[in-house]
């Protein structure tokens, strides 16, 4: 792995809210700064680092000019979702080859979006934890060690993912199977011949062992009498439900329910109403949402952003004709009529009272809205998925009776006359695609089901070409490890390559 060195000017600057040249992967990774330069740092502006972060994660152009399917963390959960079943392109256009599930070769610039995005996120968390490598004192020192901890577990948590099925067939954690590399720090605790070697592919049980570790910590540190300013930033709320995620991965039941319920504790269901269910998924404000980013002017990318693709209003690339986005049609049949979320989108006769043509389009999703100024917040994470993974978890063990309890705290507010007294997997996998459509789960969501994709159903409303079956466990549904990776990483070979 080749990544900038760490010295004490450069940190500052890849800190800042300037994207990393493509030369980032170049330089090895194998400098910190000295204890002296580090406290001087921190003593400065701690928070410098963070909003590096925050900054990186919704920025444009990683990995060449004029890309405008890449922009940062809603890029990458984005292209994703066109991968499966319940988003339809109208019209073939930015993230037309995601949506055929032919974007994942080794010299293909995707798998290389997914790559830096996550690797860069693990880098400025390494950039924190190195700042305190015999861990932090106060409250807000722990926080921001906290804080980093979780976003290299979330990091991890993807890689894994789009780099291997991380579950085998039958569901278990596919312990052996090839992974991804491991960066650690001296912070770590660990020997430079430990953070030498584990540059290469370890397993999926490695990396998944490191990823509950610095969640688990990550949760102990933010524990700590941590006060977030705002929602832009990590909490312990955020670290309990970005470790639920893992958990479910991680056929952990009873540990995802419980950190799901922790997570959601202080959060309420938002209600059917203009200030609530249809506020446009513009505002960090909703009282749902746990962790986003409120855009500014000055952060906005407007083209290349995420409501650019999704909405059919914002005057983007979906609202002003060229892709506009829409539900499957087979999904929206089911969908009942007295769930207050089928009006986020259009029935088969469409809506010409909608503001644009994108958006008055059959079976348009008008979930999205718009702001005036392209400042939109991004939403990384809401309670109504804390709901969902809780119930699912609850239903792993074999109480669909207390999944229906659970999950009926999200369908009261969703759609009233819901009673059932016990659910399936199924039905929670179908709630999680109707309440998280377009919000970046559809693929994961898949691969932990070992569920594939039918688009080929007679009166299916997707485009000729894109209207494809694509079978669980296919090879479609893996990346290639970036070319760049393996001419640049001498412990990555092409032997090491995932066979497609």
């Amino acid at each position: 792995m080749k990544f900038t060195k760490y010295i004490a000017a450069s940190m500052i600057a890849l800190a800042g809210l300037t994207a990393c040249s493509d030369s980032y992967l170049d330089t090895d990774y194998t400098n910190y700064l000295d204890e002296t330069a580090a406290a001087e740092a921190a003593g400065k502006n701690p928070d410098v680092f963070l909003n590096g972060m925050w900054s990186w994660m919704v920025t444009f152009n990683q990995t060449s000019n004029n890309a405008h399917d890449d922009f940062g963390y809603m890029g990458s959960l984005h292209a994703t979702d066109m991968m499966a079943e319940d988003i339809v392109m109208q019209s073939s256009h930015w993230f037309n080859y995601d949506h055929q599930l032919d974007n994942h070769q080794e010299p293909y610039r995707r798998t290389l979006c997914h790559w830096l995005n996550y690797y860069t996120m693990i880098a400025k968390s390494n950039e924190i934890l190195s700042l305190y490598p015999e861990g932090g004192e106060t409250a807000d020192q722990k926080g921001l060690i906290g804080q980093a901890q979780a976003i290299r577990g979330l990091a991890y948590l993807h890689l894994i993912q789009l780099y291997q099925f991380a579950t085998a067939a039958d569901g278990s954690v596919n312990v052996d199977a090839p992974g991804v590399p491991l960066i650690y720090t001296a912070a770590d605790g660990k020997t430079e011949e430990e953070i030498a070697a584990a540059k290469g592919r370890n397993t999926v049980g490695e990396v998944m062992a490191q990823i509950e570790l610095d969640l688990t910590n990550a949760v102990e540190n933010l524990e700590g009498g941590y006060k977030r300013p705002n929602k832009n930033y990590v909490d312990a709320n955020v670290a309990y439900g970005i470790l639920a995620r893992y958990y479910l991965l991680a056929n952990k039941w009873q540990e995802a329910a419980n950190a799901a319920n922790k997570a959601r504790q202080g959060y309420t269901m938002m209600p059917a109403t203009a200030a609530g269910l249809y506020d446009g998924f513009v505002t960090i404000n909703n009282q749902e949402w746990m962790w986003g980013f409120a855009h500014t002017t000055e952060t906005q990318t407007t083209y290349a952003s995420f409501f650019s693709m999704i909405s059919n209003i914002a005057p983007g690339y979906a609202g002003i004709g060229y892709a506009p986005r829409l539900i499957d049609v087979r999904l929206y049949n089911q969908i009942p009529d007295t769930d207050a979320r089928k009006k986020w989108f259009n029935g088969p006769e469409g809506d010409e009272t909608q503001p644009t043509q994108a958006a008055s389009l059959p079976y348009a999703n008008v979930k999205f809205g718009h702001v005036s100024d392209w400042s939109e917040n991004y939403m990384y994470m809401r309670a109504a998925e804390m709901v969902l993974i809780e119930a699912e978890a609850y239903v792993r063990m074999g109480d669909g009776a207390k999944g229906a309890q659970v999950l009926k705290e999200l369908m009261s507010a969703r759609q009233p006359d819901w009673n059932m007294t016990s659910v399936t997997l199924d039905d929670i996998h179908l709630q999680r695609r109707i309440e998280l459509w377009g919000e970046g789960f559809a693929y994961y969501d898949l691969k932990r089901l070992n569920k594939g994709i039918d688009r080929t159903y007679k009166g299916n409303n997707y485009m000729p070409g894109y209207n494809i079956a694509v079978p669980a466990r296919d090879t479609r549904w893996i990346y290639q490890i970036p070319l760049k990776e393996i001419q640049e990483n001498d412990l990555i070979n092409e032997e090491d390559q995932n066979v497609l």
